[in-house]
């Protein structure tokens, strides 16, 4: 059975923009190649070395998000009274608010507000509603509202 991933609409169109930029990184990548073997010897050749080892990268990385896409599932939000993927979650924890929308791991950026869903606290979180409380990490966390 094929594991599907959960993205957003703005996550699936992130991954499609990086996904063009490294294709059109390909026929630099592979010039950079060609310079550097005119050079010569290539087993002492680190330009050569480096070229090949950003082709590989660039490739690797190419492939991740054509694997991501195929398996991706557009998370839809939808108007509910319960956290779910693709909600947008205030909560007071510990007398600190925070604002979180719920997403899949592919997207997760707590630094941007967005956690996954299989996270720890995405776990705690969803199904809950507005004024539920519940401890996490030591710490007393109420929902403040949904979106």
């Amino acid at each position: 059975m094929k594991k599907t991933v959960n993205l957003t609409k703005a996550g699936k169109a992130e991954l499609e923009k990086e996904l063009e930029e490294l294709i059109a990184q390909r026929p630099a990548i592979a010039e950079r190649i060609a310079t550097a073997r005119a050079f010569g010897d290539l087993s002492e050749n680190q330009e050569y070395t480096d070229a090949r080892a950003e082709q590989k990268n660039v490739e690797n990385r190419i492939l991740e998000i054509q694997e991501t896409l195929k398996k991706a599932v557009l998370i839809t939000a939808r108007k509910t009274d319960k956290v779910a993927i693709g909600s947008t979650v205030n909560i007071d924890m510990g007398g600190k608010e925070f604002t979180y929308t719920m997403v899949g791991p592919v997207e997760a950026n707590p630094l941007e507000g967005k956690i996954s869903h299989e996270s720890p606290i995405g776990k705690e979180l969803l199904g809950r509603k507005v004024d539920d409380i519940f401890e996490f990490n030591g710490k007393k966390v109420k929902i403040k509202s949904i979106a």
